[in-house]
C-alpha cells in the first residue's frame, strides 16, 4: 500500500525572518515616499494624510507605513471586503481594486482605497494597498451634512483596472464629479504608483528568497508579535475597568453632549474592549463605521502592549477582542453622515487609557486635545480666477502627561499620528491668507507633578473673500488629568468679523462663514492633562516653565505653589511656605 505524501512545511530561520521584517518595512516606507513625491494635493504631499500597506493573500496586515494609526483596521478590512466581493477566483494579475465606500473603510468618502493583488508565478501571494485623502469628491462644500448621499460620489467595490486595462468609464465618472479634476487625477495616479511600488518590492523578496520561505517568515513575525502582546497583556491586573467622557455635540443639536463609554475586561493574556455602550449614531457628520470602532480599540491596545513592535501587523492584535453594537458613532450604518469621522475616535482612545489609569499608571497617559483643529477654506483665487479648496492645519495641540514625564507640546492629535500641518509659507503663497500668529498657548497645559503639553494658537487673516468651515470639538470636555493632575485647556475657535472679535460661540463649529479681507479665524488647540498633584512638581521645573513662557507667574504661585523672585528664580523659603499652607486642613 502506497503511503500518502505529506506536504512539506517550509520554515524560515531567524536570519531570514529579520531580513523579511526589514524588507516589508522598507517596502511600505518606499511606497509612502513615492506617493508623496507624485501627489498633486498638499494634503497628501505635505500633510501626509494617507497610509500604505502590504497584506497577505487573505487580507491580514503584514506592514503598514508609519503614519495614521486610525487606518490600522480600515485598510485591512477593505482588502478583505474586496476579496469577499470578487473571490480569489475573480481576481487576476493586472487587476487594481478600488472603493471609497464609507461603511467599508469606516471613514469618509474622501478616502479612496486602491488595492493591487500581488501574483507570484501565477499564485496570489499578497496585496499592496493605499488609502489617501482626496481634497474633493463632490457633495456640498460647507455646513453639516446629515446623510451620506450629500457628502459626495460613492464608489462601490469595483476594478479600476482589469488584467492591466484601466476602466476608463470609471475614471470619467470620477472626473465629472470632482471640482478640480486635474488634481484628483494626479492623486489617483500617485496612489497607483504607490501600490505598484509595493508590488515590485514584495515580488523582489519572493524571487530572492522563495515564496514559501518569505510567507513562512511573515508567519513568524506575526507569531512573535502575538507572543510579545500576550506577554505584556499578562502584566495588566485582571479585572473589569470602565470610564466615561463625552463630545461637545454633533453640530446639529448644539449643546447636546454625545456620551462616550468604554469597558475593558482583562483576563490572563487576553483583553476585551467593549464599545457597545457608545452613543447611538448622530445626525451630524461625526459618525464612523465599524472598522474605525475596531481601530479605536486596536490603537489603544497597541499603545499599551506593543508600541515599538514593528512592523505593525496582524499578530499584535490576536489577543484583543472588540465588542461593537451596530448603529453607534463608531459603528454607524447607512445612511449616517461620515464626513468628519475622525474626531470622536481619538476621545474613545483617551477614554480607554482613562479606564486603565489605576491598573497600569505607568503605561497610561492623561487626555490630549483630541482634534485636528482644521479650518477648511474655499473661494475664487484673485490670482487666476479659479476655484481653490484647501485646509488650514492640522494644528498641533498638547498631549497628556505621564507618570514620569511632561506631555508633548504642539503635536498633531493621536488619530493622525505622523500627519503634518500645511506649511505656512506654502499656504500664503498658494491661497489668499496671511498668518498673523502661530505660537504656543500659555497656560494651556494641565498642571501636575508632570505638566500637560501646550496647545497652539493660529490667527489667520483673509486677504480676499473666502468661505470657512470649522468642525472642532472638545471645547467643553477639556483634556482631563490623571492621579490628581489638572485638566488642560479645551479647544477654542474665535472669529474676527468686521473688526469685531466673536469669542462667545456655543461650541467651536463655524460652518459656511464668509470672511472678507481683514477678517480672521483664530484656532486655539487645547493642552494636555497633567499627571499627579501640581504642588509636587519640582520648583526648578516650574521656574523654567515660566521662563519659557509655558506658564504664567500667577499659575506658578496659585496652582503649583511656587514662589519666584524678581529675577524669576525659585524663592525656596517662599515656596516652602506656600506648599505648607496648601497642606493645612481647610
Amino acid at each position: 500500500m502506497k503511503r500518502a505524501k505529506t506536504k512539506r512545511r517550509v520554515g524560515a530561520d531567524a536570519v531570514l525572518t529579520e531580513i523579511v521584517r526589514n524588507g516589508v518595512i522598507a517596502a511600505t516606507e518606499e511606497m509612502k515616499t513615492n506617493l508623496m513625491r507624485t501627489a498633486y494635493n498638499m494634503i497628501v504631499y505635505e500633510a501626509l494624510d494617507f497610509t500604505v500597506g502590504l497584506y497577505t493573500a487573505e487580507g491580514e496586515t503584514v506592514s503598514i507605513g508609519l503614519g495614521l494609526p486610525s487606518f490600522i483596521r480600515g485598510m485591512a478590512e477593505t482588502v478583505k471586503a474586496k476579496l469577499r466581493h470578487f473571490g480569489k477566483d475573480g481576481i487576476e494579475p493586472g487587476d487594481i481594486l478600488v472603493t471609497n465606500d464609507a461603511y467599508t473603510t469606516g471613514s469618509h468618502l474622501y478616502h479612496f482605497t486602491f488595492s493591487l493583488p500581488i501574483f507570484h508565478k501565477g499564485k496570489l501571494s499578497g496585496f499592496a494597498c493605499c488609502m489617501a485623502h482626496w481634497t474633493d469628491v463632490g457633495g456640498v462644500l460647507g455646513g453639516v451634512t446629515t446623510d451620506i448621499y450629500s457628502e459626495g460620489l460613492q464608489i462601490p467595490i469595483v476594478k479600476y483596472a482589469k488584467a492591466g486595462v484601466v476602466n476608463q468609464d470609471l475614471v470619467d465618472i470620477i472626473r465629472m464629479n470632482v471640482r478640480i479634476p486635474e488634481r484628483a487625477m494626479g492623486d489617483l495616479r500617485a496612489q497607483i504608483t504607490a501600490v505598484k511600488t509595493g508590488e515590485r518590492r514584495f515580488l523582489e523578496l519572493l524571487d530572492r528568497y522563495g515564496r514559501e520561505e518569505v510567507l513562512a517568515a511573515i508567519a513568524n513575525i506575526m507569531d512573535q508579535s502575538e507572543a510579545a502582546a500576550r506577554a505584556r497583556t499578562r502584566t495588566v491586573p485582571d479585572g473589569v475597568y470602565e470610564a466615561e467622557s463625552f463630545m461637545d455635540d454633533d453640530g446639529v443639536e448644539i449643546g447636546k453632549p454625545v456620551p462616550v463609554k468604554v469597558r475593558v475586561v482583562k483576563r490572563g493574556d487576553e483583553m476585551t474592549i467593549d464599545l457597545s455602550q457608545m452613543s447611538p449614531q448622530v445626525r451630524g457628520f461625526y459618525n464612523s463605521g465599524a472598522t474605525t470602532g475596531y481601530s479605536c480599540a486596536q490603537v489603544a491596545y497597541k499603545c499599551l502592549t506593543s508600541p515599538t513592535d514593528y512592523p505593525i501587523n496582524e499578530g499584535s492584535f490576536r489577543p484583543l477582542k472588540v465588542i461593537l453594537a451596530p448603529g453607534t458613532v463608531v459603528s454607524a450604518v447607512k445612511p449616517a453622515a461620515m464626513r468628519w469621522w475622525m474626531t470622536f475616535p481619538m476621545t474613545v482612545v483617551d477614554t480607554v487609557f482613562r479606564a486603565l489609569e489605576k491598573a497600569i499608571p505607568d503605561r497610561t497617559i492623561a487626555a490630549h486635545h483630541a482634534d485636528l483643529l482644521v479650518c477648511l477654506i474655499n473661494g475664487v483665487s484673485p490670482k487666476d480666477g479659479r476655484l481653490f479648496l484647501a485646509g488650514i492645519g492640522p494644528s498641533g495641540g498638547g498631549f497628556g502627561a505621564k507618570l514620569t514625564e511632561d506631555g508633548m507640546n504642539a503635536t498633531v492629535c493621536l488619530n493622525d499620528g505622523d500627519t503634518h500641518n500645511h506649511p505656512i509659507e506654502q499656504m500664503e503663497a498658494k491661497y489668499p491668507v496671511l498668518f498673523e500668529r502661530h505660537a504656543l498657548r500659555e497656560d494651556s497645559g494641565g498642571a501636575g507633578r508632570y505638566r500637560g503639553g501646550l496647545g497652539t494658537e493660529q490667527v489667520v487673516q483673509a486677504r480676499a473673500p473666502i468661505n470657512i468651515n470649522v468642525q472642532v470639538d472638545r471645547v467643553h470636555c477639556a483634556p482631563w488629568g490623571l492621579a490628581g493632575g489638572h485638566p488642560g485647556a479645551g479647544n477654542q475657535v474665535c472669529v474676527r468679523s468686521g473688526g469685531k472679535e466673536i469669542s462667545d460661540l456655543p461650541n467651536a463649529k463655524v460652518l459656511m462663514k464668509r470672511l472678507n479681507p481683514g477678517d480672521a479665524i483664530t484656532l486655539r488647540a487645547g493642552g494636555g492633562g497633567g499627571f499627579g498633584p501640581p504642588e509636587e512638581r519640582d520648583p526648578d521645573k516650574v521656574a523654567n516653565d515660566v521662563r519659557q513662557g509655558y506658564i504664567s507667574r500667577d499659575i506658578a504661585g496659585e496652582i503649583y505653589r511656587v514662589a519666584l523672585d524678581a529675577a524669576g528664580n525659585v524663592d525656596r523659603k517662599g515656596t516652602e511656605l506656600l506648599r505648607r499652607e496648601q497642606k493645612k486642613p481647610a
